[in-house]
């Protein structure tokens, strides 16, 4: 197994359990509890993990892993909710699309549909997005036009933030705005863990004619530190079959159309 294999499936047991055993992590990973010492120092020099004697814990309520090391989590889910998403969007409009692995997907499915292919004439759609990877898969797309936000990079999601991401998207109108979340609830409505993060993507979302989120059935019935929107902004959330019941019955009765794939 690589370095960067051991680490990303470190920091998903991490996140999933909270506290690992330096013990407890060799045997899961069937290597040598000198290379899982070795690994856990370099994380914490990071600052991806809080080391303590015989093991790490993470940093808190809100930690978050950077998006390279997310991608490979239910990978199948976010691309056949990106497929979804991507359906639901027609030629010509302008579209907003936040960070994330799963809107990152969405920009993959939009790429490869047959009725958006290069042509003479008005762009087959204009995206606008405030995250780097997203806009760097879709400039080399001649059927695009990309309108990429200012701002600071944040590191975890190639995010731009900040007061340049602002003034740009104060001076655009969208069609629809597709919404990648760490949290969506029927109270409390879509979160983010980073604030500034939530902050932009709450001015994507009101740019816009509707909004869709784009959630798997993991992000369901979940808060998050810092609020994007309300359940009443959202029109669709797009998200899997393992979905449960009860919480997408909640949000239809909030007036969200809720679309399981």
């Amino acid at each position: 197994m690589s370095r960067d294999a051991r680490w990303k499936a470190l920091l998903e047991l991490l996140v999933e359990r909270g506290r690992l055993d330096v013990e407890e992590a060799a045997a899961e990973l069937a290597v040598s509890a000198a290379t899982i010492r070795r690994d856990f120092d370099q994380l914490a020099e990071q600052q991806m993990l809080v080391r303590t004697r015989g093991g790490a814990v993470v940093h808190g309520v809100s930690y978050e892993l950077p998006l390279r090391y997310k991608t490979a989590r239910r990978a199948s889910e976010k691309q056949r909710i990106a497929k979804a998403v991507a359906e639901l969007i027609a030629p010509g409009e302008a579209v907003g699309l936040t960070g994330g692995t799963t809107t990152t997907e969405v920009a993959r499915a939009l790429a490869v549909r047959g009725d958006l292919g290069s042509g003479s004439g008005s762009p087959a759609l204009t995206v606008v997005t405030n995250a780097l990877n997203i806009a760097n898969e879709l400039a080399v797309r001649p059927q695009f036009k990309i309108v990429v936000t200012g701002g600071v990079a944040r590191a975890q999601s190639y995010e731009l933030i900040g007061p340049l991401a602002d003034g740009v998207l104060g001076q655009v109108t969208l069609d629809v705005a597709v919404l990648g979340v760490v949290a969506l609830d029927v109270v409390h409505g879509a979160a983010a863990h980073d604030e500034a993060e939530a902050a932009i993507n709450r001015l994507l979302c009101e740019r816009a004619e509707r909004v869709v989120v784009a959630a798997d059935s993991s992000k369901l019935g979940r808060r998050a530190f810092a609020r994007i929107c309300g359940t009443e902004a959202v029109d669709t959330l797009v998200t899997d079959t393992a979905a449960d019941e009860a919480v997408v019955r909640r949000f239809e009765e909030a007036g969200v159309r809720v679309l399981a794939v």
